[in-house]
């Protein structure tokens, strides 16, 4: 099985989270893409929240560091995924294993990008369907995104 390194980030201010519809797959998202050669999970959080939605974010941590300086120590995922890819028409089917990051724009009053949608906890609780892209249909918010979108926003609303 092929699997690809990825990472999502949760971006999350005031009570909401940032999610966009996904036209290839058909689903609300948060950004998140493939960690590049050469490149640690952080700056793959940083890089493709930047590309996807035009903000500059901080991450927020799950855990103190140990107490040690060397070697150096990146923040852990809140978790880590490991998604199906059912179709893709280089690679074929393959796997994800997509590490899951908390953050939130920093400085806080930037503008977001074309198609980003802040969306509400109450919305996320209350399984909200958005209007998809085409506007002629509206979509549930998978369980997965749902459920780490309200844990994103708590865990912002802790600062």
């Amino acid at each position: 099985m092929i699997r690809h390194f990825t990472v999502s980030a949760f971006v999350s201010l005031n009570g909401a989270t940032l999610l966009h519809w996904h036209a290839k797959n058909q689903m609300w998202l948060p950004p998140g893409g493939h960690v590049e050669p050469d490149e640690d999970p952080l700056e793959a959080v940083h890089r493709e929240v930047l590309e996807e939605t035009g903000l500059t974010v901080a991450l927020l941590p799950t855990a103190p560091p140990f107490a040690y300086t060397n070697p150096p120590q990146l923040p852990a995922p809140v978790t880590i995924m490991l998604e199906d890819i059912a179709h893709h028409p280089v690679d074929g089917p393959h796997q994800h294993i997509d590490s899951i990051y908390f953050t939130t724009p920093q400085p806080a009053d930037q503008a977001i990008g074309p198609g980003w949608v802040w969306v509400p906890a109450e919305a996320l609780r209350a399984n909200t369907p958005l209007a998809a892209a085409d506007g002629e249909r509206t979509v549930e918010i998978a369980e997965d995104v749902r459920v780490l979108g309200l844990a994103a926003i708590e865990r912002a609303a802790r600062g």
